[in-house]
């Protein structure tokens, strides 16, 4: 399974090719088009959110949408579509792709700054949308919430055993937070943020649930899953860290507070864990708990109270360019990590369970959870 993407921040359009997927998937355009419309939202996004109002089209891989084992080609239409009229820009922004891109492509910072820019992540959050709906074939479900914005952090996760209540919370708050009082802090720090023409970073929590045993391997570290997933999520623009359940919590920690005691319910057949310190991944594999995950993005470089950079073209010092963009990005951030993780364990349910058709790769997937029981 692989996707490719295409397009410009003011292109006509941003494009994808997704190729794997199996034949047989219902799809769910307004599914689709709602996670696409969750990426727009959450307090401090910038002005580009009031104009465009992103809708996936499906171009190629369906018939009366069921997927025919086809590549699938996706199209989301850019309604400020300027890129040939937009004004050059020389003075780079610190923390921005702008100078070392200019430098290595020999082109202008427009160029650089269209690709660059986080605007691509609408495409994959349609990619992973469908893998989002391969994966709930399996009843496999993958939530995310925001943890911290700044210096104010939440003061609690929501319970793994309350997924409904979680959801709940996620398309209910303007930040994603499960914490009413850190969500008002929050606010008012994004407030003196915006008035001061700054922009606030934050951390990311993850979860999956309904994961099966195995996927992933140990025996190629090109197969080990939390490679894998730690690559996506550092894939996304702003992201500078990756942390899998205790992450580097865990290195202030004894071997015997961090290892999950591993446990035998007779009566479900199945091995578990009170614990969860692993995040559901050991040696690359899942085992069999929920994957939980957390990342960390930096302020956003875009700034309307620009930091000193240089002009490329006269040497001079310059007040860095300012763009259009957010002041914060974490709540939309998660759904992107929602959409990267998705395609990974899309893409590793598909290496362990293969198929060709939906119903083959169930088959599958049903004969290896009854071996598991076995073991």
């Amino acid at each position: 399974m692989q996707y490719l993407t295409a397009g410009e921040s003011h292109g006509r359009c941003l494009l994808a090719i997704l190729e794997g997927i199996p034949s047989g998937l219902k799809i769910d355009e307004s599914f689709i088009n709602s996670e696409l419309q969750r990426r727009q939202k959450g307090y401090g996004r910038g002005g580009r959110m009031e104009i465009e109002a992103d809708k996936a089209e499906i171009l190629s891989g369906l018939k009366n949408k069921i997927t025919i084992g086809s590549p699938l080609g996706f199209k989301i239409e850019n309604k400020d579509f300027t890129i040939d009229s937009l004004k050059e820009i020389t003075v780079p922004r610190p923390g921005h792709s702008d100078l070392a891109g200019a430098i290595k492509y020999n082109q202008g910072i427009r160029e650089v700054s269209e690709r660059a820019s986080a605007r691509e992540t609408a495409i994959r959050v349609t990619v992973g949308a469908v893998c989002k709906l391969l994966l709930k074939e399996f009843n496999i479900e993958i939530l995310s919430w925001t943890l911290s914005i700044g210096k104010i952090k939440i003061k609690f996760s929501p319970q793994l055993s309350d997924l409904t209540s979680s959801r709940k919370i996620l398309l209910d708050s303007a930040l994603n937070c499960p914490d009413t009082e850190a969500e008002e802090l929050m606010l008012t720090e994004l407030d003196k943020a915006i008035q001061e023409g700054n922009s606030l970073g934050g951390i990311v929590e993850i979860v999956a649930t309904n994961l099966p045993i195995g996927l992933g391997s140990y025996v190629d570290y090109r197969k080990r899953l939390d490679g894998r997933l730690a690559q996506a999520i550092m894939s996304i623009p702003s992201v500078k860290g990756v942390g899998i359940g205790l992450g580097f919590k865990a290195t202030q920690c004894f071997g015997s507070e961090v290892q999950d005691e591993i446990f035998y319910n007779s009566g479900e057949k199945k091995f578990y864990r009170q614990t969860n310190n692993a995040g559901g991944l050991e040696g690359g594999m899942t085992n069999g708990e929920p994957l939980v995950l957390r990342f960390g993005l930096k302020p956003i470089p875009t700034l309307r109270s620009p930091l000193k950079s240089v002009d490329i073209i006269s040497k001079k010092e310059a007040g860095a360019t300012v763009e259009r963009a957010d002041t914060c990005i974490v709540p939309a951030a998660g759904v992107v990590g929602e959409a990267v993780v998705a395609f990974e364990l899309a893409k590793a349910m598909q290496e362990k369970f293969g198929g060709d058709s939906l119903e083959e790769m169930k088959r599958n997937y049903e004969n290896c959870c009854k071996e598991v029981k076995k073991f």
